[in-house]
């Protein structure tokens, strides 16, 4: 590559991101229902006799992120690896990818410009294994959460219609097709090798996926395990942050209606958070509202969760931008 070129790529993407996410949040908060009244509710938060919980939130963001960090740092051990502190900055940058792109592809972008050149390319196939590994907790979670609340429709606890249930069946429906798919290719990555070779032209494209092949079943559960524990911790969020806005729910329904929240946001596409915030309230609404009549403060949480799990790292993320340098100068 020209050095021109990289001297261009190495100083000048770095602080186009950042101008570009800043104005992006600032757009989508702005063209939100209510927003200013969120805002509002949020600035109270912090200061409120139940500030605490707001800032339990902000501190489980890092823990959040950090477990996602040692997914990443387990899956590339077939490419030589990756120190977690790098590991660690590499999610922030793909999470500021992710803003910009639909369905958070960008993800894995931002997360190769930490490992080394002529190893980027390859990492991405071990990028998508976690994602899968996190999706497959997504799935069976969401099902297990779909369960919930049809056996809560059918005891009459809360107003539900036939309409509601037949999309709930038809979601999880779709979702555990998906999840016996996911299963089989999460547990074969060698058969999915072997069906990319039956694929004419796929042959200058194999070799970065062979490295697939170097997984075993231990690091497969361990990654498996961590995005259990991760998908606790959004729980846990979700627990601490209802109470600040009024929403007041017991465990079940916490878990039930945002376990289906998630589902929802992993299955229909987005284009880019300009689009996420505004799905996020409405599965929020559409799903919580059967436990809660309180829809101005489910907003106000799902829009803090947003601020806090999404928004601050995809800004610390272009902060690291500015430091990175794509190319080598040569």
């Amino acid at each position: 590559m020209n050095k021109n070129i990289k001297i261009i790529l190495n100083y000048f993407i770095g602080p186009l991101v950042f101008l570009l996410l800043s104005y992006f949040i600032w757009w989508q908060v702005t063209h939100q229902h209510d927003w200013r009244g969120s805002l509002d509710k949020v600035c109270r938060a912090m200061t409120g006799p139940q500030q605490w919980r707001l800032w339990l939130i902000v501190a489980l963001m890092p823990l959040n992120w950090g477990i996602e960090a040692r997914k990443w740092q387990l899956a590339l051990r077939p490419v030589g690896g990756i120190s977690y502190g790098n590991a660690f900055k590499a999610i922030f940058t793909g999470a500021t990818m992710a803003s910009f792109t639909p369905n958070r592809m960008g993800e894995y972008l931002g997360r190769i410009l930490y490992v080394k050149e002529g190893k980027r390319l390859a990492s991405i196939s071990l990028t998508i294994v976690c994602s899968i590994a996190q999706l497959l907790i997504t799935l069976v979670i969401g099902i297990a959460g779909i369960l919930y609340i049809r056996y809560m429709l059918h005891r009459s606890l809360f107003p539900g219609s036939a309409h509601g249930e037949l999309w709930l069946n038809v979601l999880a429906a779709i979702a555990f097709l998906l999840f016996l798919s996911l299963t089989i290719i999460y547990f074969r990555l060698s058969w999915l090798l072997w069906i990319l070779r039956k694929i004419p032209g796929s042959g200058k494209y194999l070799t970065y996926v062979k490295v697939l092949e170097n997984f075993d079943a231990t690091i497969l559960l361990r990654i498996l395990f961590l995005s259990f524990v991760r998908y606790l911790v959004f729980i846990v969020q979700y627990g601490l942050v209802f109470p600040l806005f009024g929403v007041f729910l017991h465990f079940g329904q916490i878990w039930g209606g945002v376990s289906v929240v998630f589902l929802v946001m992993a299955l229909v596409p987005t284009f880019t958070f300009l689009t996420e915030l505004g799905l996020r309230w409405e599965a929020s609404i559409q799903v919580l509202e059967l436990f809660s009549a309180n829809t101005v403060g489910i907003f106000a949480a799902s829009f803090a969760i947003w601020l806090i799990n999404l928004i601050i790292p995809a800004l610390i993320g272009s902060l690291l931008i500015l430091s990175i340098k794509l190319f080598k100068n040569k």
